[in-house]
């Protein structure tokens, strides 16, 4: 098996009419071999392999679905559940013959099977003689497996199947729900390459479905799992997001905010391609600093695209109004992508193709996620998330983005905790806390990382009024503020005054 990025060959391929499958496969099936698609019931078999026969009519070839568990009927309706004609399909349902039901025609000599299982064969081969179709569906295995009885007749019967389409150059794609032992791997051997289709249930939400190629002889492609969906028109899969294959030259300049004390903070700015992480307890006004670099891409005539995990747009865009931030108008002129995203309904892979998009199609040069806590739920364990998380920001980095990360750490003073430590990811790491002074709560920023440049190491007390942040200067006669109970050690006139705005 050769796994690693996939490279365009000069080969004859038959497209699968699939989104994202292609290039997950390398550019299709190579035509005239035998291919398995095998996978638990509901996972989407019939709808590719329906896919991949429309493909095939659309591009003038004469198409074959062979039914041996599934009903004509059933098939044309589950076609029109998404919205296809079936023209240019030829349809050969293979039911048992009727003498072959009548029990007063049953052998005593021979099984059953043995006369079953030939005319089967038959039946088949008459078939494609009569329609010569350049791309085949046969559906499913588990009905010659059973016919067959015994592993050894099921292999020589797959072998002359094979053998008799590979003489006519027909692309041949069989279906497997994989109802027989576990262990039986005869179709795996004998098979070009190998798609499996696996369906996930979590604890909470709609089911994941990932697929992922097993084998696929001397063709490159895409290794690992790849999340795919079905909706009404087909299905649709997402590729395994590989960071290396989008290297793009840019200019890694200074980005400046609009307050100078946060670009003191941080040392004159972001760099450009950078990601930077906000840290800090709930309500410390993570996403507040997150919109304030989004309007400063904005100011500059670029795009921004953000993805809200946590609250509703509704209320976010009227929060944000509230401090002189018009979301909706920025929405509406396109300078800003706005999206809500449900980490129980969307998978991590159909995220990152969003990422993409608002990338490559839309031109963002900034990009939001608010907050990790949110995109944790829709990955299934921590290490998934890091590794996860590892592609994405280095794509972004390398496409020129500048990518920020908000995260809401467990608890609102003293010791506390992230869900998860993604801090060693981040190129610039960004610290609120809130901390008691005068018998008041109040907030403190400080930039503890920065990979790109020198950063202030200071604590300044920041506030959140009508008009956004405004930044006190560095709480120099206070120590103990980050672990929420400053000392005071000097004069306390640093601190900002608490008006009633």
């Amino acid at each position: 098996m050769v796994d690693g990025a996939v490279v365009t060959q000069e080969s004859d391929k038959a497209d699968l009419g699939v989104a994202g499958l292609d290039e997950i496969t390398a550019g299709g099936l190579a035509r005239g071999r035998l291919f398995l698609l095998e996978g638990s019931p509901g996972t989407g078999k019939t709808t590719i392999a329906t896919q991949f026969l429309l493909a095939g009519a659309a591009a003038g070839e004469r198409s074959l679905y062979i039914t041996l568990s599934e009903t004509e009927d059933e098939f044309r309706t589950g076609a029109t559940s998404h919205g296809w004609s079936l023209d240019g399909v030829d349809i050969f349902e293979l039911v048992p013959p009727e003498s072959l039901l009548d029990e007063q025609q049953q052998q005593s000599l021979l099984y059953s099977s043995d006369l079953e299982l030939g005319e089967t064969t038959r039946r088949i081969f008459e078939a494609f003689e009569r329609l010569k179709p350049q791309r085949v569906v046969l559906d499913s295995l588990s009905e010659i497996r059973l016919l067959a009885q015994s592993s050894l007749r099921y292999r020589r019967q797959i072998l002359a199947l094979k053998h008799y389409f590979a003489r006519s150059k027909a692309t041949v794609l069989m279906l497997d729900d994989l109802s027989s032992e576990a262990n039986d791997r005869t179709m795996h051997s004998v098979a070009h390459g190998v798609l499996r289709l696996e369906e996930l249930s979590p604890e909470y939400g709609a089911e994941r479905r990932r697929l992922r190629v097993v084998k696929y002889r001397g063709q490159k492609y895409r290794g690992g799992y790849h999340d795919f969906v079905i909706h009404t028109g087909g299905v649709r899969a997402f590729p395994r997001l590989i960071s290396a294959e989008h290297r793009t030259p840019f200019e890694r300049e200074v980005l400046k905010t609009e307050s100078a004390e946060l670009n003191a903070l941080l040392g004159g700015g972001v760099e450009r391609g950078s990601s930077v992480l906000i840290l800090g307890p709930s309500g410390t006004g993570k996403s507040l600093y997150a919109l304030s670099f989004i309007m400063g891409a904005v100011r500059r005539g670029e795009r921004a695209a953000m993805f809200v995990f946590d609250e509703e747009l509704g209320l976010l865009f009227e929060r944000a109004l509230g401090l002189g931030i018009d979301l909706q108008a920025l929405s509406d002129s396109e300078q800003l992508i706005i999206e809500q995203v449900d980490a129980a309904e969307l998978t991590p892979g159909e995220l990152s193709e969003r990422v993409r998009q608002c990338v490559e199609e839309n031109g963002a040069r900034t990009v939001v996620i608010d907050s990790l806590n949110g995109y944790q739920a829709a990955m299934p364990g921590e290490q998934a998330l890091i590794l996860h998380m590892h592609e994405l920001l280095q794509y972004l980095n390398r496409r020129g983005a500048s990518t920020f990360l908000t995260v809401a750490q467990h608890g609102l003073v003293g010791d506390m905790k992230a869900p998860v430590d993604v801090t060693y990811l981040a190129d610039t790491v960004i610290l609120l806390r809130y901390f008691e002074a005068r018998g008041r709560v109040r907030r403190a920023v400080s930039v503890i990382k920065k990979r790109t440049s020198a950063h202030e190491d200071t604590i300044r007390e920041y506030r959140i009024g009508r008009n956004g942040i405004t930044f006190g200067p560095p709480l120099v006669n206070f120590q103990g503020v980050l672990r929420g109970v400053p000392e005071l050690i000097g004069e306390d006139d640093q601190l900002l005054e608490m008006s009633r705005e």
